[in-house]
């Protein structure tokens, strides 16, 4: 029976594994070992800013390991979305990390780069040729939203890593992927028919994920052509069918259909079964190759520049005059900006209110507020930083200071925790670009380039 063996050691690269989970992982002889270094789950300042949201001594820890294991058993490593967001600086902060650990370890190998990020100038004739449409509710694909863009990173299937792979490329660092391609891709140049080799990317693209109890940790897949069993190396950890059964609703409009690049994954008919106490067998998938292959585009472009202030207040009286305390304070501040000569056009103020609405706002259906404290972020967003810092300092004295009904304490009605009390957090960035374009073949968006590391 053909079995093409993957080890994945972390759902992102730097959130840490056991060591003694890759150990017994590698004594299973995988094929190849891999981490999806990235997401878009922080959110899109690290794409728009070019850094990660990793730290660069956790992955600098995680990839040392791998390397070293993968340069051992003398089979690939690969890295999918390099640094967190796939973009250029990202692809190149992670392979000057590889190349200092291998001056440190004494390693050699031959490295690929696959770089994502996108021209501005290649997008906009893609556009004009009528081969782009939009994602959702987004608006269409322009040459002003292309220009407006900070960075724009197109999304690899699997077919560059196999021809990284075909390069004669031992480590793999690859821009912007989609998760399961980096898994996907190896699989199929193996021999694996296209459905379980998808359906492996998705159960490895974040570790340990599929298992409990849940933490970030190894994850081990061994892949047939009408099957796969996943099982976690750590003995601490048991994947049951249960928890790789919802690990599959993972990040994914629908339950059951995948849209990837090149085609659907379906898993309606999926049956999963217990190997063991500790191994799960999944069969039944299916892959529905696409009319058109299509590559998606992540963009993002500058909203303005942020300032916060974190408080918090514990009075009775004035909890329970929470809401017009604070239309008060937005008119003061409003009030006083203007009078500094900054128009209300010129910044955005949210204030959350933690303990009352603050994760959910207006869709928080519990109206009355039970806590005996409430705690504060105040947001400020502007066309300059210098105007973000001074409506702060305004919207924090305001908080800290301002009169009401009853008010027994005559100074603060705040309890500021940190000093400074007022954070600059320097340029907002906001998603302007989810679309996808039709390339004329899975490559064309995605240069290789080979290295002897």
């Amino acid at each position: 029976m053909n079995e093409y063996r993957m080890l994945s050691t972390s759902g992102i690269l730097g959130y840490g594994y056991a060591e003694e989970s890759l150990k017994i992982g590698m004594s299973w002889q995988p094929h190849l070992i891999g981490c999806d270094g990235g997401s878009t789950d922080p959110g899109p300042y690290y794409l728009g800013a070019g850094k990660s949201f990793t730290s660069r001594l956790a992955v600098k820890r995680d990839l040392r390991l791998m390397l070293i294991a993968a340069v051992a058993a003398r089979i690939p490593c690969i890295i999918g979305t390099s640094g967190g967001a796939g973009g250029e600086p990202h692809l190149q902060d992670t392979a000057a990390l590889v190349r200092e650990i291998a001056r440190e370890e004494g390693l050699s190998f031959k490295m690929a780069l696959i770089h994502s990020e996108q021209s501005k100038e290649s997008l906009i004739e893609r556009v004009n040729a009528g081969k782009s449409r939009p994602l959702g509710k987004m608006p269409p694909l322009d040459a002003d939203r292309i220009n407006r863009a900070e960075r724009i990173v197109g999304m690899m299937g699997p077919e560059p890593f196999v021809k990284a792979l075909d390069g004669g490329a031992q480590v793999i660092l690859a821009g912007r992927s989609s998760d399961p391609a980096q898994w996907a891709g190896p699989a199929m140049r193996a021999g694996i028919p296209p459905a379980p080799a998808w359906y492996a990317g998705k159960m490895l693209e974040c570790g340990a994920e599929p298992s409990v109890p849940k933490e970030p940790d190894n994850i081990f897949l061994r892949v047939y052509d009408d099957h796969l069993i996943c099982e976690p190396p750590n003995p601490i950890r048991r994947s049951t069918p249960l928890a790789v059964a919802n690990f599959a609703l993972h990040e994914n409009s629908s339950p059951i259909h995948h849209t990837e690049p090149g085609g659907l994954l379906d898993t309606s008919d999926c049956v999963f079964e217990a190997v063991n106490d500790r191994a799960v067998k999944v069969s039944g998938m299916t892959w529905t190759p696409a009319k058109e292959y299509t590559i998606k585009l992540e963009g993002v472009e500058r909203a303005g520049y942020r300032a916060i202030t974190i408080c918090g207040t514990r009075d009775p009286v004035l909890i329970g005059q929470i809401d017009s305390y604070l239309a008060t304070h937005r008119e003061k501040v409003g009030l006083k900006a203007a009078s500094f000569g900054v128009p209300p056009e010129d910044y955005t103020m949210i204030v959350r209110t933690y303990g009352k609405d603050g994760v959910m706002a207006g869709w928080e259906p519990v109206k009355q507020i039970t806590s005996h404290e409430l705690g504060f972020v105040v947001e400020v967003v502007a066309k300059t930083q210098d105007i973000a810092n001074a409506v702060i300092a305004m919207a924090r004295t305001s908080m800290l200071h301002a009169d009401f009904p009853g008010r027994l304490c005559k100074e603060g009605n705040m309890a500021f925790p940190f000093s400074p009390s007022d954070i600059e957090l320097g340029p907002m960035f906001r998603f302007s670009i989810f679309h996808v374009v039709a390339p004329k073949d899975p490559f064309e968006m995605f240069p290789i380039e080979y290295e002897t590391v």
